[in-house]
Formats: structure tokens, C-alpha cells, sequence
């Protein structure tokens, strides 16, 4: 297989380095991260998880999502 070398600032090199899983290669991370995958992909990946962290999973989206809204109409009214 041939390579490229490519350049990249050091900020990009170190959130890199942070996103790749033990073992892989800076080319195996780019190429992960780079596949767009498909919403359907997902069914069925929580199928098993326990009524009471999907519950809690719910409670956590809700707080985030009021805490953004708020959030946002805070930066609103201060413009």
C-alpha cells in the first residue's frame, strides 16, 4: 500500500492522538472517523441496556437540553 504524508497543526495532531483506540494507527483513526455511517446503523445497539438507564439516559438529554435552551436565551437577550 502506498502513504501520503500529509501536514497538520499540533492542536489537530494531539485531538487526534486522543481519539485513536489502543493499537490503531493514526490511518485506521482518520479512516473511522471519517465513515459516515447510516442513522439505521444504530437500531437495536441498546436493546438489552435496563429500563433504569434508559431512563436516566432520557432525564440526562432533557437536563442537557434545557440547560442549552437556557442557555441560549441567556446569549439572545445579552445581544
Amino acid at each position: 500500500m502506498t502513504s501520503k504524508n500529509i501536514s497538520i497543526t499540533e492542536d489537530v495532531y494531539m485531538m487526534l492522538s486522543r481519539l485513536r483506540l489502543e493499537g490503531e494507527s493514526f490511518s485506521d483513526a482518520i479512516r473511522r472517523l471519517a465513515k459516515r455511517g447510516s442513522i439505521s446503523e444504530c437500531a437495536g445497539l441498546w436493546e438489552d441496556m435496563e429500563e433504569g438507564e434508559v431512563e436516566a439516559i432520557r432525564d440526562g438529554a432533557s437536563t442537557a437540553r434545557s440547560l442549552f435552551n437556557g442557555s441560549m436565551r441567556r446569549h439572545k437577550e445579552a445581544s
